[in-house]
């Protein structure tokens, strides 16, 4: 990533902003509450996290692992997320129109508690699944509300693979980029 998606990856954190992948990027004060490695239930892990985040490991209809969770377990935590509670999780989507159908069509969080979510950013692995050469952050995007289970924002960078550059939203036109 360039210094300016870092630069902004921090900013994020370190306002306690609600985004889709879990950053380690955070003051050291900033406490940090993970579903099931910190317990199963939420009113607590809000209580918790107050101040921080609470990071759901997974949000996927399959429960692999402990702390992935689907439906109405997403929903729980969506709602019981209050003011001073940032959520940090993590999707396997084709982008920020694929995360948020998934969490809002696939689990039925209400728009406006999918709005607590402020930013995307869409990572990209490239080579085998398993073994990744490489990954890359393709976009990150800002996203200022939820309707109809779309997010609606901004894009703030993206990934021009051909001439392996990361570009700012507002110069993607311009040709002014920030190397890989």
């Amino acid at each position: 990533m360039s210094r300016d998606i870092a630069k902004t990856l921090r900013e994020i954190a370190r306002g306690r902003s609600s985004f889709v992948v879990l950053a380690e990027e955070r003051p050291a004060s900033t406490p940090v509450v993970t579903l099931a490695e910190d317990g199963q239930e939420v009113d607590q892990l809000v209580s918790k996290s107050a101040g921080g985040y609470l990071v759901i490991p997974e949000i996927a209809p399959s429960a692999a692992m402990p702390g992935y969770i689907w439906g109405a377990d997403v929903r729980r935590v969506f709602k019981a997320a209050k003011e001073g509670v940032s959520l940090a999780a993590t999707l396997h989507a084709d982008g920020p129109d694929d995360a948020f159908a998934q969490i809002c069509k696939g689990c039925g969080v209400p728009d406006a508690q999918a709005s607590k979510i402020a930013f995307a950013v869409h990572l990209r692995s490239i080579g085998r699944w398993e073994e990744p050469t490489r990954r890359v952050v393709q976009s990150v995007h800002a996203i200022d509300r939820v309707e109809g289970g779309k997010p609606k924002g901004r894009l703030l960078y993206r990934w021009d693979e051909g001439r392996d550059e990361f570009i700012k939203g507002d110069d993607a036109g311009s040709g002014r980029a920030g190397r890989a």
